[in-house]
């Protein structure tokens, strides 16, 4: 029995720690008591010395100090005071309005903005919630079917997490040991394509059920010429303006994702208050949203980091690599592998959990396959999509039952309404695999140079 203990005591680990998150206990607790308890007993197997659980100071510390995680509260308070700052209701309205007079119009405005709030915000809450409050009651009024409008609002305020400048690539990006930046570069062209499929569906199902996206009628179309353009533009330039400020100094190394986020929060607290929008209930509110999150992603990668020394300890990278390249099919094979167990993790999961807990156990496999992990992590943050859009799961589903009237909204119309968008998801993941050089192409292949071959020759001195 204690040599089948201590052969096993790897998959022991990951078997026990799925077992406490699917019951539903708190994953950063689970995560350092299924840690500590573990350490223990590798300690009286003889699998490691008491003095390697030393090493949880450094890596604790190492957790506290890393400023980088600093992003994720200056992009969680923008989200928030974006949500409600107005910008979200001038987008969409003129939007709604310029692509009024076409089949599935509205659903290409929600589309459309769901892709600018994502460029700004970076949080799904805030693009789900806004977007539901603002576009379904029009959708319903419009006589839009109910599944298709929830489907959308959900979708596309959870195409954030893959446009730049997402926490999840933040988060990726960290895990994987590369920079933001060339995460953001990677995800842009995968961006592009997940907007493309969700209005090509919009396109399709206006030819096979047009009763299911109708056109706005004459008389709901108020805006034409230049009150319609201007309504556009006071949408457009803050937008632009917000996403240049947060993305673009990112990528042309003018600032790093914290800088940029708090740069972000800036620019949306003025635009609350030019919009008559910003008052210390609204702010507080944004502050108290902010540090539960915080909070709740800092203890969840600290037990994070005690359940990997452990498990790293007792030989668990050595089992999941021997584990997963002896895959039938190569890369491919794995990567399929890997994307399936991801997809079904999604279930119990939420992306933080599996950024801290799957992503550190899968990298080193990638990397020894050859895998470049810009590819990889954008592949796994569209797989991470669909964590939001899982019925019955998904928090984005969550987020649109809270605020959907439920006299005319059933909780199975938006259940049903997700599953479209979910396959749209997926079809995404399975271009990814096929076609790496949608996130390679931009990115910088020159070599790096090795600083030992570098000979610094001064004249005079030989």
């Amino acid at each position: 029995m204690i040599e089948l203990l201590t052969h096993y005591m790897a998959p022991l680990m990951f078997a026990g720690l799925m077992v406490f998150l699917i019951a539903g206990y708190p994953a950063a607790f689970s995560l350092a008591a299924v840690g500590l308890f573990s350490g223990l007993v590798a300690i009286e197997l003889g699998l490691f010395p008491p003095g390697f659980l030393g090493n949880l100071t450094y890596q604790l510390f190492s957790v506290l100090s890393n400023e980088l995680l600093l992003a994720i509260p200056f992009f969680t308070f923008m989200g928030v005071i974006l949500e409600r700052c107005g910008l979200a209701e001038d987008l969409l309205e003129g939007f709604g309005q310029l692509f009024g007079s076409v089949r599935g119009g509205l659903s290409y405005a929600v589309i459309l903005v769901g892709a600018i709030l994502g460029a700004i915000t970076g949080t799904v809450a805030a693009s789900v919630i806004a977007m539901g409050l603002i576009s379904l009651p029009a959708m319903m009024r419009y006589g839009y079917n109910v599944r298709h409008a929830t489907g959308v609002i959900a979708a596309s305020g959870t195409i954030t997490q893959l446009i730049p400048p997402s926490l999840v690539l933040i988060v990726l990006a960290d895990q994987l040991g590369r920079s933001p930046g060339d995460m953001y570069i990677g995800a842009t062209g995968a961006s592009i394509v997940q907007v493309l499929l969700f209005a090509g569906w919009v396109f399709i199902l206006s030819i096979i059920r047009p009763q299911d996206v109708p056109a706005l009628p004459p008389e709901a179309r108020t805006l034409r010429g230049w009150p319609l353009l201007i309504k556009c533009m006071r949408g457009m330039v803050p937008s632009l303006a917000l996403i240049f400020v947060v993305l673009g100094t990112i990528i042309m190394g003018l600032a790093t994702p914290t800088e940029a986020g708090a740069m972000g929060v800036v620019g949306a607290i003025l635009l609350a208050l030019v919009n008559g929008r910003l008052t210390w209930a609204f702010v507080y509110q944004g502050m108290s949203m902010t540090m539960r999150i915080t909070a709740m992603v800092v203890f969840i990668l600290l037990g994070a980091r005690v359940f990997s020394l452990v498990f790293q300890g007792v030989g668990g990278s050595h089992w999941i690599e021997g584990m997963l390249t002896g895959l039938p099919g190569g890369v491919v094979g794995f990567l399929v592998f890997v994307n399936i167990f991801i997809f079904i993790m999604a279930f119990f999961l939420d992306f933080f959990e599996i950024a801290f807990i799957i992503i550190p156990l899968l990298a080193p496999v990638a990397t020894a396959l050859g895998i470049d992990l810009v590819w990889f992590g954008v592949m796994i943050c569209a797989n991470v999509q669909t964590s939001f859009m899982h019925p019955p799961f998904g928090f984005a589903l969550f987020y649109l039952r809270g605020i959907a009237p439920r006299s005319t909204v059933k909780t199975s119309d938006i259940y049903r309404g997700a599953i479209p968008w979910l396959v749209l998801q997926l079809i995404l993941v399975a271009i990814l695999i096929a076609w790496p050089e949608l996130v390679t192409f931009f990115l910088d292949t020159s070599p790096d140079v090795d600083p030992d071959t570098i000979d610094i020759i001064i004249p005079g001195l030989g």
